[in-house]
């Protein structure tokens, strides 16, 4: 880790040896691309005493590695491919140039098309231990090897490397973890005393997992605490899972849920296997169409939705195919433009709105469920077997479909999305036929039909808009399954809200700039067996004034205390109180409901402490209508500590007092030992940096290092590359860290190590030395230390900042000239250090005696 230093002249003996290695850097480019390349420095530019040699040959390289292999992080074009163990070969006779070399296996990681070698440069690397320098086989290509970084940074040209989508990790190397044991727990009690009636309720959520290989044992369950009811637990599901990868595919055995995309979901206790998008490039998850052309030549092709640029490449003369666009919504169709070589320009159309269950073409999704129907509120736990399957045939249409079976029940579903210049379109119809034993058995049809478009020349996107009908005797799996519930006890007559017919819509609307944007989206859902129509409405208008946010909105919805339906208006207005990152902010909501009561709110949060750990709210209300008024007051408060997460609210108003305490985060356990975590995600990664207690993880907002070296990173994206990074600003100055960075692709559900190797470097002095006679020691003159390791060179006015000194006192070397024997002996005596404080640079004088 680089320090900065406390005088002027040492900053100009620093800057001088960063500019002497920048011109190294320069020499070696110039080079022709080998990794250490010899480079002549002048001393006459230097200031001296007469006659004497500024010995600066060691300045004559970068920062050169020894042959060898290392273990680094592996770079293809800029895209991290990750760690691989790179060989370093001496190519000159002396072993002072080294260059990275390849074997078959390596350029097969890095994507290179092995069948696009040149005969000769392929047979190079047939044999044992063949290993060769990456410009003899495949031309153009560079690889440079960054010795302090630990990293090889690799360039190949593009017609020479095997077509992958963007963000594609293979397979061979997602990390399964380690063995580990994991809980995230989130508690909370709350008291409220109103009108003198007095009530205390508890509450524990657990979710805890092992780890063992690729499976993962997974529960998840809650434990309530009321003083009316007394103590319940409830297990909300437990279970087996694993990735299965040559499928694509996650495999669960216990209790779960099916998926929704086509039948409603619900719960299972069982086993499913069922598609796993996440396995799947980021480029070529959710629907996006394949664009294809032809090209004339060599040929630039930019693709663009709403005047913005989602892909620009480089394609060779004749048919081009790309499949791999990030999914962008549903937000216009896609102008694809060729620019040939000699500067002429094609432009053409795609459509493209995504549609409900639409797919990639040749993308199949598919899940088979077998078990029992799990539903705590109903008292039968029939089998249950469940297969759905989805296929991209076309950029323009998907066809999908799906069936359910249970005793006494049986469904089946037949449906295609379209996309079409005209919009996207989805629809389905389902088949159900559910057989009572006291009631005649019901049977009949579901429709669903789903739009969705970017109307361009407004710029409104209309997101959603679905209905669905439904016959009088049909019936969904958890409605079947209610109604055999009472049937057999003899209530079927007393189910109601048999669904009819549903529509939804939602709308956004953006409006010129400087005017805001509004919002629109309701439903209306009516019943075969029950009167009134339930009708749910939400809109709202969002702008700014400078530093001011407010917005308008409406809504509609149904109170279910008094099973009447509650109209309200809210004004928002929202102010910061300051311009420091830091400073509060000031939210007030004016709201009226259909009752004529109104609301005052004013609201100021913010945070406070390093890393913003603190959070803090502070809130008057007042309220009013019915002839009566009342005022609260209130205040919450929470601090997310290295370990957990704490929290605190109280209120009190004429009719009530509330107070809560809450206690969240996580605990990961595994051979290396026990890390704490305020928050705990599902797939994690455990950080070792020993002795680098209190830096800080870029990963997320206060994450640190605990005092025992761990720290735990939660919500990792599985299947997919994540960079773990540590900030090394706040290490104490003997600690160094070897790496920064590191990458990993977890799969679903892992818990991966990644060690950080730490170095207690010694500690550090700045020294102003004189020789016997009183002169200055040479300018630029290496120090060493008595084992003869550097540890650094002698500045301006004798001043030197000797690092990696390993014990409080010893002897010092400093050459005197190229002859190595010529040279002087300083002793030195550092100040003892308390572990109470952090470490100090140590300043003295000192004599160098030849």
């Amino acid at each position: 880790m680089r320090q900065s230093s406390p005088t002027l002249p040492v900053r100009r003996q620093i800057s001088l040896a960063a500019c002497l290695l920048v011109a190294s850097a320069a020499a070696m480019a110039a080079d022709g691309g080998s990794l250490v390349a010899e480079a002549k420095f002048s001393s006459m530019f230097l200031r001296q005493s007469p006659g004497e040699q500024i010995d600066l040959s060691r300045f004559n390289r970068g920062n050169a590695a020894l042959a060898g292999t290392y273990r680094a992080d592996l770079y293809v074009n800029q895209t991290w491919i990750g760690r691989a163990d790179v060989t370093l070969r001496a190519v000159d006779g002396n072993g002072s140039n080294v260059q990275p070399c390849f074997d078959r296996a390596l350029l097969e990681r890095m994507g290179v098309d092995l069948t696009k070698l040149k005969p000769q440069a392929s047979a190079r690397l047939e044999g044992e231990g063949a290993c060769v320098a990456l410009p003899e086989i495949i031309e153009d290509a560079t690889a440079t090897f960054d010795n302090g970084e630990q990293r090889l940074d690799v360039s190949v040209p593009q017609a020479n490397m095997s077509r992958q989508a963007r963000g594609y990790v293979d397979p061979k190397y997602w990390d399964e973890g380690i063995n580990a044991a994991r809980l995230q727990y989130n508690a909370n009690v709350y008291h409220s005393d109103s009108q003198g009636i007095a009530s205390t309720q508890g509450y524990l959520g657990l979710d805890a997992g092992v780890n063992i290989g690729a499976w993962r044992f997974h529960h998840r369950g809650n434990f309530t605490h009321d003083q009316q009811t007394g103590n319940h637990y409830q297990s909300v599901q437990t279970n087996l899972q694993r990735s299965i990868v040559p499928l694509k595919s996650q495999l669960v055995i216990g209790e779960a849920f099916t998926d929704g995309s086509l039948f409603d979901s619900v719960g299972f206790r069982g086993v499913q296997l069922a598609s796993d998008d996440r396995m799947y490039p980021e480029s070529q998850r959710g629907y996006a169409p394949i664009v294809r052309g032809i090209a004339q030549s060599n040929a630039r092709v930019q693709i663009r939705q709403n005047g913005n640029i989602l892909y620009d490449t480089t394609v060779s003369a004749g048919p081009f195919e790309i499949n791999d666009l990030y999914p962008t919504g549903y937000g216009g169709d896609l102008e694809v433009s060729v620019t040939e070589a000699d500067g002429s320009v094609h432009v053409s159309r795609v459509p493209y709105a995504a549609a409900v269950n639409a797919l990639r073409p040749g993308v199949t999704r598919y899940s088979v469920t077998a078990g029992q129907y799990r539903n705590p509120s109903v008292h039968i736990s029939p089998l249950l077997l469940q297969g759905t399957v989805q296929h991209g045939f076309t950029n323009l249409f998907t066809g999908y479909g799906g069936f359910v079976a249970s005793p006494h029940y049986i469904a089946g579903l037949l449906g295609a999305a379209l996309n079409t210049d005209y919009g996207a379109f989805g629809a389905d119809i389902t088949h159900a036929t559910t057989w009572l034993v006291n009631e005649p058995s019901r049977s009949g049809q579901s429709v669903r039909l789903s739009y969705s478009k970017l109307v361009q020349p407004t710029n409104t996107n209309l997101t959603l808009a679905a209905y669905r009908y439904s016959s009088g005797g049909y019936l969904g799996l958890a409605d079947a399954m209610n109604l055999r519930d009472l049937d057999e006890r003899g209530m079927a007559s007393a189910m109601s809200g048999i669904q009819r017919g549903r529509f939804q819509v939602t709308v956004n609307q953006n409006l010129r700039q400087g005017w805001g944007n509004f919002y629109l989206s309701g439903s209306v859902q009516d019943y075969w067996n029950r009167n009134g129509r339930d009708t749910q409405l939400q809109a709202g208008y969002n702008n700014s004034y400078k530093r001011i946010n407010y917005g308008v909105s409406v809504s509609r919805q149904l109170n279910v205390t008094t099973n009447k339906w509650d109209n309200r208006v809210m004004l928002n207005v929202g102010i910061p109180l300051g311009k420091s990152p830091r400073a509060p902010y000031s939210m007030t909501s004016l709201q009226q409901d259909s009752s004529g009561s109104t609301s005052l709110h004013e609201t100021v949060t913010g945070t406070l402490g390093r890393d913003n750990a603190v959070a803090y709210g502070i809130n008057v209300g007042r309220n009013s209508g019915n002839g009566a008024a009342s005022t609260s007051v209130g205040g919450n408060v929470s601090y997310v500590s290295p370990v957990t997460t704490l929290s605190a609210s109280a209120s009190r108003s004429s009719n009530y007092t509330q107070m809560s305490a809450g206690l969240a985060g996580g605990i990961v356990a595994y051979a290396g030992g026990v890390a704490f975590t305020p928050s705990l995600g599902d797939t994690v990664a455990v950080v070792e940096a020993k002795d680098a207690a209190g830096a800080r993880l870029t990963n997320g907002s206060g994450l640190r290092v605990d005092p025992w070296g761990h720290a735990v990173v939660s919500n990792l994206t599985p299947f997919a590359r994540n960079q773990v990074e540590i900030d090394p600003q706040g290490l104490p100055m003997n600690v160094e860290l070897k790496s920064t960075m590191q990458q990993v692709a977890p799969t679903a559900g892992a818990i991966v190590k990644l060690k950080f190797d730490t170095e207690n470097a010694g500690r550090m002095a700045i020294l102003e030395v004189r020789r016997a006679d009183g002169k200055p020691l040479p300018f630029g003159a290496e120090v060493r230390d008595a084992g003869g390791q550097p540890v650094g060179t002698v500045g301006q006015g004798g001043r030197i900042i000797a690092r990696g000194l390993k014990t409080d006192s010893g002897t010092l070397s400093v050459a005197l000239g190229e002859d190595a024997a010529k040279s002087c002996q300083l002793r030195y005596q550092l100040p003892q250090e308390r572990n109470d404080r952090p470490a100090s640079v140590a300043l003295m004088q000192a004599t160098c005696a030849e």
